[in-house]
């Protein structure tokens, strides 16, 4: 399995764990049978990784949301900018154009047409606060 697949089916895994917050990392892995998603290292280390820095991805992105509030974002979008905002702080060997250009794609694919630009504004933010 390629990255950009790896990618996509952890957005996936986020975005279902989303509905419940209370679902271990363990048992978001446990849904790709379900779901009919591979699992393999990096789909792994997103989920583990973004579950263990929750409260920091929360903090950092929430500071970047240009006056939203969490909650008020769809959950398509809230997994996205978790993802990126995970591989930004937390998986230097990603290029940052990389991160954010993948979560604009997802943004396109799953949710509302014009959600992408927000999105994209987002994920600069969050790049500029966290690879200065």
């Amino acid at each position: 399995m390629n990255r950009k697949t790896a990618r996509e089916n952890a957005f996936l895994l986020l975005c279902d764990a989303g509905s419940d917050p209370a679902k271990t990392p363990d048992e978001i892995l446990d849904d790709a049978v379900t779901l009919d998603l591979e699992v393999d290292n990096y789909v792994r280390e997103i989920v583990f990784g973004t579950y263990e820095h929750r409260e920091e991805i929360d903090a950092i992105s929430g500071e970047c949301l240009l006056g939203w509030k969490r909650e008020r974002i769809s959950p398509v979008s809230r997994a996205i900018i978790t993802l990126a905002t995970y591989e930004l702080k937390f998986m230097p060997d990603i290029p940052t154009k990389v991160s954010i250009n993948e979560g604009i794609e997802l943004a396109k694919k799953y949710d509302d047409e014009k959600t992408y630009t927000f999105v994209n504004g987002v994920l600069n933010s969050v790049a500029k606060a966290v690879r200065p």
